[in-house]
C-alpha cells in the first residue's frame, strides 16, 4: 500500500504488560513444504495483519506491546512490517539509512537498527512471526528513489533502481547489513525485497524499457543475494501479485507495471509468492468484491500449478468492508489459498489511535470479529 510518512520509536524490548497471559516463544525457523508453511516439521499458518507503523511512530514500549497485543488477540500467527526508512538528513528519531551526498550509510545505532531490535522483542514476547519488507517502491520512508536520486541523479527514471550498478549495490549493502544482524532470529520469518514493486513509483516516471522481464531479473538477483548470507529465513518479493496477459482488459492482469506473477513464482530463491488486492484504486470500481473473488481464486490456481505458498499479505476496502471481508475471507478459506495478512491493523494507545488511512480495522471495528472467525477457520484446514 501507498503511505503517509511516519517516524520514530523509543523504548527498552522488555515488555511488562504482557501479565501471566502464556504466550508461544520463537523457536524455530519457519519453512515451507509444497503449498504449507511449515515449523519444527507441523504446518504453520501464515495469518495476521500488517503493521507498518510500529517500529515508526514513536511508540513507547507499552504501546508498541499493546499493538502487537491486539493483533495477537485475532489469533495471528504473523505481522508484516516496514524495515527501511530512508533519510537525506540525521534526525533524533527512527531512521534505518542515512544519505549524504550519494553516500548511504546504515544507522545501526538506537534510533536505527537497535529500534528494530525492539520491534523484534515485543513480536517475540506477543508470540508473532515478522515478515519485513526492505525497501519501499513509493516515496514514504525513502524508498527506491531515494537510491535513484542520490546515486543515479535528481529526476531520474524510477526504474533505473532495477538496472544501475549503483543502485544495485547500495541495495545489497543495506540488506547485507539488516539481514545479517537477524540471521540466528527466529521471530523474523521471512525477508521481503520491496514493498509493491513496479516500474513505476511515486514520480510516475520510467524509462520506457522496464517490463516483466527487467523486474524479474532484479527478483532474481536479490533474492539469490539474500540466500546467500541468510540460510536460515524464507525470501519473498512483497509484490502486488499483477498477471502479464496483454490480452487482458483487466489492469491488473495486463503486466504494465513489470510484475509476472506467475514467472516470479517460479524464481526458485524465492519461497512463497504474494499478492495484494485493492480494486478500487486499481479502477475495479463496477464489483469490487466480486473482483477481489476472483483474484483470489485466480492466485489459489497458480498456487496449485506451482507448488508454492502464495498469501494475499495486504487487501482492504474503505466501504462496506464486513459484507466485502467475509467473502474475500471465505474465498481464501475455500480456494485453499495458503494465508492472509490484513491493510492493516490499529489500536487505540496512550498517544491516540495509531495511523488510519481508510483501511484500518481497529478492536472495536466491525470488521475485527472477521479476523478471528477466518483465522481460526484458516487454522483449522491444517
Amino acid at each position: 500500500m501507498k503511505l503517509l510518512t511516519g517516524c520514530i520509536l523509543s523504548g527498552t524490548a522488555l515488555l511488562a504488560s504482557l501479565g501471566t497471559q502464556a504466550l508461544p516463544t520463537a523457536t524455530g525457523f519457519i519453512g515451507t513444504s509444497g503449498q504449507t508453511f511449515t515449523l519444527n516439521g507441523a504446518a504453520f499458518t501464515v495469518v495476521g495483519a500488517n503493521s507498518y507503523w510500529v517500529g515508526l511512530t514513536g511508540l513507547s514500549t507499552t504501546d508498541m506491546n499493546q499493538a502487537f497485543a491486539d493483533i495477537a488477540k485475532t489469533g495471528a500467527t504473523s505481522v508484516r512490517t516496514w524495515g527501511f526508512n530512508d533519510v537525506t538528513a540525521p534526525t533524533s528519531t527512527a531512521y534505518y539509512q542515512l544519505w549524504t551526498n550519494g553516500t548511504p550509510t546504515v544507522n545501526t545505532g538506537s534510533t536505527g537498527l537497535g529500534n528494530f531490535d525492539n520491534v523484534v522483542a515485543s513480536a517475540k514476547a506477543n508470540g508473532l512471526r515478522l515478515i519485513v519488507t526492505l525497501t519501499n517502491n513509493w516515496s514514504d520512508y525513502g524508498g527506491m528513489d531515494v537510491y535513484v536520486n542520490q546515486l543515479i541523479g535528481q529526476g531520474q527514471y524510477h526504474d533505473y533502481f532495477y538496472t544501475n550498478s549503483a543502485t544495485q549495490a547500495a541495495y545489497k549493502n543495506y540488506v547485507k547489513t539488516f539481514v545479517s544482524r537477524y540471521v540466528n532470529e527466529p521471530t523474523i520469518l521471512a525477508w521481503e525485497l520491496a514493498n509493491e514493486p513496479r516500474c513505476t513509483g511515486s514520480t510516475g516516471t520510467t524509462s520506457g524499457t522496464c517490463n516483466t522481464t527487467t523486474i524479474t531479473n532484479w527478483v532474481s538477483t536479490m533474492s539469490a543475494y539474500i540466500k546467500s548470507i541468510d540460510s536460515n529465513h524464507l525470501v519473498a518479493i512483497g509484490d502486488e501479485g499483477f498477471f502479464n496477459d496483454p490480452s487482458s482488459s483487466l489492469y491488473p492482469y495486463q503486466g504494465g507495471q513489470g510484475i509476472d506473477f506467475n514467472a516470479n513464482l517460479q524464481v526458485s530463491t524465492l519461497d512463497f509468492g504474494t499478492a495484494h488486492l485493492y480494486p478500487v484504486s486499481w479502477g475495479q470500481t463496477s464489483d469490487p468484491t466480486g473482483f477481489g473473488v476472483q483474484w483470489i481464486e485466480d492466485h489459489a490456481t497458480s498456487q496449485k500449478t506451482y507448488n508454492k505458498p502464495v498469501i494475499l499479505e495486504e487487501f482492504g476496502v474503505t466501504t462496506n468492508m464486513t459484507g466485502t471481508y467475509t467473502q474475500w475471507y471465505s474465498t481464501i478459506d475455500s480456494s485453499g489459498l495458503t494465508g492472509d495478512l490484513i491493510w492493516q491493523a490499529g489500536s487505540y494507545l496512550s498517544s491516540g489511535a495509531t495511523p488510519n488511512d481508510g483501511y484500518t480495522v481497529y478492536p472495536n471495528s466491525s470488521a475485527y470479529p472477521l479476523e478471528i472467525q477466518y483465522t481460526t477457520a484458516l487454522k483449522a484446514r491444517t
